[in-house]
């Protein structure tokens, strides 16, 4: 299909692509990859007035060091995140979530911000960004402003970026020397996520110390799965013990019924891709439902 008319603009800078924004209104959108826009307008789900093209603004490229933190700019391609060895040293749960995303085509165009502005919640990068505790830095003509990832996502496909805003870069802190693991579920590959579980661990001595688990599509945002973090913290590393705090997985959580699968079904693959992501990210073999 062919998407309805409208003005292109691409800017040489944030400023000109937040001036921009401001002169088309509401109805302008945001060019990132194009992964996700691109076939929302064939489709005219959207009729946009403007679209604003930030590939231009190689100031949105790359990741850097700052100190307790990486720095990942909104409009890096997956695949260069994959491949930046700031990311793979402190931020492997990103590296490893990324590798399950579509086919490689769409993770050479596809980028890092685009896709957490999309908000998908089928979408893999946004539990890791909530388990990693990320915080986003947004443009708008006011200044930066910085969203934890915990209060970025606000509903599907809604997230606290304003129509006047960009999401510029994404702050993660260092989880250098944490197991991590994403375990996603679908029919078939390349596909979105029935349900998928990101995993963080912080092992001691043999006992979990910290533990961040957060569940993909099981509800309007992605959730943390705080009983099960609950269960492990404190206790030593072992099948039982998480395969017993994987029984709260589902716990708070709306999942949806659709043609994939029933809200039931979803609520039993959170707790049995929970004990595999969790068993994974703790250093154990992973076995079977």
């Amino acid at each position: 299909m062919i998407p309805a008319s409208f003005d292109y603009v691409a800017p040489s800078s944030v400023e000109e692509a937040l001036q921009a924004l401001a002169q088309g209104g509401e109805e302008a959108k945001v060019l990132g990859g194009g992964q996700s826009l691109l076939p929302v307008l064939r489709m005219r789900l959207a009729a946009p007035t403007t679209v604003v093209d930030l590939r231009k603004l190689t100031e949105l490229r790359g990741v850097r060091d700052e100190g307790d933190a990486i720095v990942i700019g909104s409009m890096t391609t997956h695949h260069d995140v994959t491949r930046d060895p700031l990311v793979a040293e402190h931020a492997e749960l990103v590296v490893k979530t990324i590798r399950t995303v579509a086919d490689p085509q769409i993770r050479h165009r596809g980028t890092f911000g685009g896709s957490l502005v999309h908000a998908d919640p089928a979408g893999d990068l946004l539990a890791p960004a909530v388990a990693l505790g990320a915080e986003m830095v947004i443009a708008g003509s006011s200044g930066r402003r910085t969203v934890p990832a915990s209060e970025f996502f606000l509903d599907f496909f809604t997230t606290a970026v304003a129509p006047d805003e960009i999401l510029v870069e994404v702050r993660i802190p260092k989880h250098t020397g944490w197991g991590s693991h994403y375990e996603k579920f679908n029919r078939v590959a390349q596909a979105w996520s029935i349900v998928a579980v990101a995993a963080a661990v912080r092992s001691e001595g043999g006992s979990i110390a910290e533990a961040r688990v957060v569940l993909t599509n099981m509800g309007s945002t992605p959730i943390r799965a705080t009983g099960v973090e609950q269960a492990l913290v404190g206790q030593p590393a072992s099948d039982e013990v998480i395969r017993a705090a994987a029984q709260h997985a589902a716990e708070g959580t709306s999942p949806m019924t659709d043609g994939n699968a029933d809200g039931d079904y979803r609520e039993h693959l959170a707790r049995v891709l929970t004990g595999r992501a969790v068993a994974a990210a703790a250093g154990l073999a992973v076995q079977g439902g």
